[in-house]
């Protein structure tokens, strides 16, 4: 399904901001925006992951409701 690959993507995209985080750090450049750089893909990586952990759960009760 399409949710489960926007998923992956933002997986990968929330992983390159961390590591750009960490060089960040490790360089000591002050930059907040690149503090907040990991936040862009990790809200929409939330909301896509409760979707895919709770849509089995969903599914199954609306299942047994019939």
């Amino acid at each position: 399904m399409w949710i489960r690959q926007i998923h992956r993507w933002l997986s990968m995209a929330f992983t390159l901001a961390v590591i750009a985080n960490i060089v960040a750090m490790i360089t000591q450049i002050q930059a907040v925006w690149i503090g907040f750089l990991a936040l862009v893909p990790l809200i929409p990586l939330l909301a896509t992951g409760l979707y895919l952990f709770a849509r089995p759960y969903v599914s199954r009760s609306v299942n047994e409701a019939r």
